[in-house]
């Protein structure tokens, strides 16, 4: 829209997803016919690739996409050289479910925000606080939907659930659910690894749910798998404080039909977060909003109507048509 040139570096493990962008824009670009050359540039390659675009001053900005340790790095790389960055980092999102809330369309905004890509996206639904007293019909009506998930070639239409990224992806998972474990948790259902369907490539595994004693040290990572962990709480304001005792702070969602409680989540008082919804969960929601968090997940927006201005410059111009030399203040000087 601005007219900016992109140079594009995707993550290593999505290069072909990047290729086929990247013939559409250019598809597009052609059709249009008077768009100036490099207007978008693909480069693949791994870590080297991205630390050489980070550092180079010839960058204006530098839009960044990914885990917060990477966050770090970029910020600390860029703000040496004095340039600016936009980082969209860690998720660990939250969902409260209070007494009052509609159970049936929480259940449906769970499965999906907890389990959409395998638990591989940025707003998917990693914590589940949930009163104590609706707290074990909650879980089992989760456990009896994971039950019926379909985890396969998420290319066939009656697929829910499908592959993780890599090898690596399965054994955070794996490790994570040990952990879990370790630390007072009780897998309710899934956890598991699934066959390979049709012998095709690709990781599966049954999404989990893992109810926890309290928000130890693996709850408060975010594990880029499906899992969800579930604590329950007592009184509100306990529920919106754990909520936020989490480094993260991208997506967050109450579930209730209590104005007041809907209101305080939203204030500047409840969720730290940089999405807040009620009666959605924190995934699939933000589309068209200014995206992006707080904390640990780095500050910066996309999308949104104003998020264009982060990639522009300001620069401030006065042109002097008259034949006279008009100075600020109403200074005279003389010569």
């Amino acid at each position: 829209m601005c007219g900016d040139p992109v140079i594009w570096k995707p993550s290593e493990k999505t290069p072909l997803t990047a290729l086929a962008t990247q013939a559409i824009f250019d598809r597009a670009v052609a059709r249009f016919g008077d768009a100036p050359d490099g207007l978008s540039q693909l480069v693949i390659g791994g870590r080297e690739t991205g630390e050489a675009l980070t550092a180079d001053p010839r960058i204006a900005l530098v839009s960044a996409t990914g885990s917060t340790r990477m966050g770090r790095a970029v910020a600390r790389t860029v703000a040496a050289r004095l340039g600016r960055s936009l980082l969209e980092l860690g998720g660990n999102n939250a969902m409260i479910v209070t007494p009052s809330a509609d159970l049936d369309m929480a259940v449906r905004a769970i499965a999906f925000s907890a389990v959409g890509t395998c638990g591989q996206r940025c707003t998917t639904l990693r914590r589940l606080l949930v009163h104590e007293s609706i707290a074990d019909g909650l879980i089992a009506r989760l456990k009896a939907a994971y039950e019926t998930l379909p985890v396969g070639d998420p290319r066939d239409d009656d697929v829910l659930v499908g592959p993780l990224i890599d090898e690596a992806a399965a054994h955070g998972f794996e490790t994570a659910l040990a952990q879990a474990v370790e630390q007072g948790g009780q897998i309710v259902v899934g956890g598991d690894r699934v066959d390979r369907p049709n012998n095709s490539g690709g990781v599966y595994v049954r999404p989990a749910i893992v109810r926890m004693p309290a928000q130890s040290a693996v709850v408060q990572h975010e594990t880029f798998a499906p899992i969800l962990y579930v604590l329950t709480w007592s009184d509100f304001d306990e529920a919106v404080t754990m909520q936020n005792a989490v480094a993260q702070g991208l997506s967050s969602c109450v579930f209730t039909d209590s104005v007041r409680e809907a209101e305080a989540f939203l204030s500047a008082w409840g969720s730290d977060c940089g999405i807040a919804n009620v009666n959605i969960g924190p995934s699939g929601a933000e589309i068209g909003g200014a995206f992006g968090g707080e904390k640990d997940t780095g500050g910066g927006r996309e999308s949104g109507s104003d998020a264009w201005k982060a990639y522009m410059r300001r620069q401030t111009q006065t042109v002097n048509f008259s034949a006279g030399l008009p100075l600020a203040q109403g200074v005279k000087f003389e010569v």
